[in-house]
């Protein structure tokens, strides 16, 4: 494609987000980024090197929303949604018998609310364009792990999600993507006060959803990890 590509991606002041938006700034992507700090947010986009617009915002803020569509619409429309942006919710992690039930809504509202809310205002720049969504999982939206009842229930509501746009949509490509354990601030929320130095940097898995998107694989679920370039994979 010789065209600009252009792609907005949440979340993306720190962590995952702003390494895929490096990646993607790399591959030539114009960039729409946004995230609720705005400082961050604006020294994340000085550090790309890319046409960015930098919107700070809540996802889960209707109006936020659509000044983002309005954003890569000016840029020429939308060719990829990255829904990186997420909570973790009530830390330490409370056993899903004693979640307090508002922030367990509030949870649902930013990891599985917002993401499809999102999505629907994209959808028709994206099918214009043959577009795609990547939608950031986790494996505990699949694995029973203690402690992680509000959060992986919600990923697991964003999944089912996922899949059901996938089999509705034909132009569009829809991913759902477990980029595995990382070094971010969020893991970190996850395991107060424990050394996490071992998990992986967010970068080193860049390389895996560059191939995804580039390549345009099939829509579905991946592991960051299976979709390793051959040289990249350690």
């Amino acid at each position: 494609m010789d065209e600009i590509r252009n792609a907005v991606i949440t979340g993306a002041s720190r962590g995952l987000g702003l390494a895929l938006a490096r990646g993607l700034a790399a591959e030539g992507w114009s960039l729409v980024i946004d995230a609720r700090d705005a400082d961050a947010l604006a020294a994340a986009a000085a550090s790309l090197p890319a046409e960015v617009t930098a919107l700070p915002g809540d996802i889960a803020d209707p109006a936020h929303r659509d000044a983002l569509r309005r954003a890569v619409a000016d840029l020429g429309g939308p060719d990829l949604l990255v829904n990186n942006a997420g909570t973790l919710g009530a830390s330490p992690l409370p056993a899903i018998a004693d979640y307090p039930v508002a922030e367990l809504r509030d949870l649902f509202e930013v990891n599985v609310v917002a993401p499809v809310a999102l999505t629907q205002l994209l959808l028709p720049g994206l099918r214009r364009r043959g577009g795609a969504v990547l939608n950031i999982t986790s494996d505990a939206a699949v694995e029973p792990y203690e402690g992680w009842g509000g959060y992986g229930a919600a990923k697991a509501a964003l999944e089912q999600a996922s899949n059901i746009l996938a089999a509705e949509e034909n132009v569009v490509r829809v991913w759902w993507v477990d980029p595995g354990d990382l070094r971010t601030r969020m893991h970190q929320q996850a395991f107060p006060g424990e050394d996490i130095s071992d998990r992986p940097l967010p970068e080193t898995v860049v390389p895996g959803f560059v191939r995804l998107i580039g390549e345009r694989l099939p829509s579905g679920r991946y592991r960051a990890s299976e979709l390793m370039p051959t040289g990249a994979r350690s």
